[in-house]
């Protein structure tokens, strides 16, 4: 294209002789034009841009906001990494206690009232994880029902019952 472009300007020249004036011009338009032809070619060899999402593949989610493993994690009442933060300013929670019970050198009582403690916090969490399914389950459905036209209420959710403005519930 380029050489099409340049013998056109070449023949062209032969049969208009130019003055230094008109050289010019025609050497700017020449360059002009060479740019906004020659422009475009990386864009298009490029081909299509695709945007990669780093929550590619969690649409097909039952719930888009939980793995199956978030979802296991709080049905069994597991820690889902919230006490990292206690327990790195060295406050183990009483499952990483109990884990460290031998370089603790716990009595047996205390190991005892660490388990009672344990068995209480997991009972709790369990209670706590199935609510927040249910919060993020019923936030999914009003999503892909269309029904949220404002922002769900952050007390709806922790409770496991949204407040969502649907469109057909009085406000």
């Amino acid at each position: 294209m380029i050489t099409i472009m340049f013998t056109v300007a070449i023949g062209w020249q032969a049969e208009h002789p130019l003055t230094l004036v008109s050289n010019w011009y025609f050497m700017k338009i020449l360059f002009l034009t060479l740019i906004v032809v020659t422009l475009p070619l990386p864009a298009a060899a490029e081909g299509e841009h695709v945007h990669h999402s780093p929550y590619a593949g969690h649409e097909l989610r039952e719930i888009k906001s939980l793995s199956a493993d978030d979802l296991a994690e709080l049905a069994s009442g597991g820690g889902w990494g919230l006490a990292k933060a206690a327990e790195l300013n060295g406050m183990p929670g009483p499952s990483h206690v109990l884990k460290m019970k031998a370089d603790l050198a716990l009595s047996a009582d205390q190991e005892t009232s660490t388990h009672r403690i344990f068995e209480k916090m997991r009972e709790d969490a369990v209670i706590e994880g199935k609510r927040l399914i249910a919060g993020e389950l019923a936030l999914e459905i009003a999503f892909r029902e269309g029904s949220i036209n404002g922002a769900p209420s952050r007390a709806g959710i922790n409770q496991g019952k949204p407040a969502l403005h649907s469109s057909n519930s009085p406000s």
